[in-house]
């Protein structure tokens, strides 16, 4: 056994867990210490997971030498500052979606880690989903031709309970936006990462249900780079919450997935869909924020760490997560002017 990689959590609420769980879990790792403004919060984690330090000021826990990766476990408007503030401080950073909620700061996100030589790892989990790994194998193949159509279909439940329980939720200053910036930036991630960037969007936003200062309800038309067309429609007010459901459609056939597997999976001369043998794991979360399954974390701590160890970049980069932000953002520009942008 190699030396182990030693972690500490910045943040320790409702996400905390899931990176403390693929941490204490996986025998190449140790958590060193965890911090949290409230130092409450910070006990309690501390005490859950026996860990051996807790702090209420990150930038103290920072200045530990027995710390290799910090992770970002705050409110998103905050990522970008504390990933360039580790950073400099040499420790490499595994940040929770979104990557930050600007894209300047995204920007000087990327360029600190990289001027400091440390890895910048994002979480995105559903990329791990055993379904879309196998929709990107087959698009990778060309199994279904040109692609025409994609779309991601984002609806989620979120009580206004939810927004009032924590100051930062549904704010622009924090959350950097709704239903798209908090819980759609996952299947936006997907999409993307299935189908390829995009070249411009047309977009309508609204607050139709909740008591925020964001969006609750949103739908995009998108352009594609490669030259398809498609859809995203991404809410927190759906009642109950529907799976998240994505749909692929090509000159050759179509494939259609959701949280809770594969719904279609036919070329064209088949008679009947033909799935690919995989056993689903459900991702959860589109009605309980709490509720979301531990695999994805684990498997991208377990990147994580052997990103460090062999000196490669992690699965998801910065470069790599950005892109959703930067697409909600020309969908929030669409929606404030009423007009179609362009991505860069």
């Amino acid at each position: 056994m190699g030396r182990k990689i030693r972690f500490g959590i910045i943040g320790c609420g409702v996400i905390a867990p899931s990176h403390a769980n693929a941490i204490v879990g996986n025998d190449r790792a140790e958590l060193v210490a965890v911090c949290d403004i409230v130092e409450e919060k910070a006990k309690d984690l501390q005490q859950k997971y026996n860990v051996p330090h807790y702090y209420t000021d990150y930038k103290e826990m920072l200045k530990r030498d027995d710390i290799d990766v910090v992770c970002i476990c705050t409110p998103s408007g905050m990522h970008g500052d504390m990933t360039i503030d580790a950073a400099n401080a040499g420790k490499h950073v595994f940040c929770e979606k979104p990557l930050d909620i600007t894209s300047d700061k995204m920007t000087r996100m990327i360029e600190a880690c990289r001027e400091n030589n440390v890895k910048l790892g994002c979480v995105f989990q559903r990329r791990l989903m055993k379904e879309a790994i196998e929709t990107k194998k087959a698009l990778e193949r060309g199994e279904f031709g040109k692609i025409i159509l994609a779309d991601a279909y984002l609806k989620y439940y979120r009580s206004q309970e939810y927004y009032d329980s924590a100051g930062w939720r549904g704010t622009w200053e924090l959350d950097g936006g709704g239903a798209l910036m908090n819980q759609g930036v996952h299947g936006i991630d997907l999409i993307l990462w299935l189908v390829g960037d995009v070249e411009s969007v047309f977009a309508k936003c609204e607050t139709l249900a909740r008591d925020i200062d964001v969006e609750d309800t949103a739908v995009a038309l998108l352009k594609f780079k490669n030259g398809a067309i498609g859809v995203i429609e991404g809410t927190t007010s759906v009642y109950p919450a529907q799976d998240t459901r994505f749909e692929i459609h090509g000159e050759n056939g179509s494939v259609i997935f959701s949280d809770s597997g594969f719904k279609q999976w036919r070329r064209v001369g088949d008679d009947t869909d033909t799935f690919p043998d995989v056993q689903s794991e459900k991702v959860g979360g589109s009605d309980d924020p709490t509720s979301i399954s531990q695999l994805g974390h684990n498997l991208l701590i377990d990147d994580m760490i052997s990103a460090v160890l062999e000196d490669r970049d992690p699965m998801i980069t910065g470069e790599s997560a950005r892109k959703a932000v930067d697409l909600i953002l020309a969908i929030y520009e669409s929606a404030r002017t009423g007009k179609e942008v362009f991505l860069k």
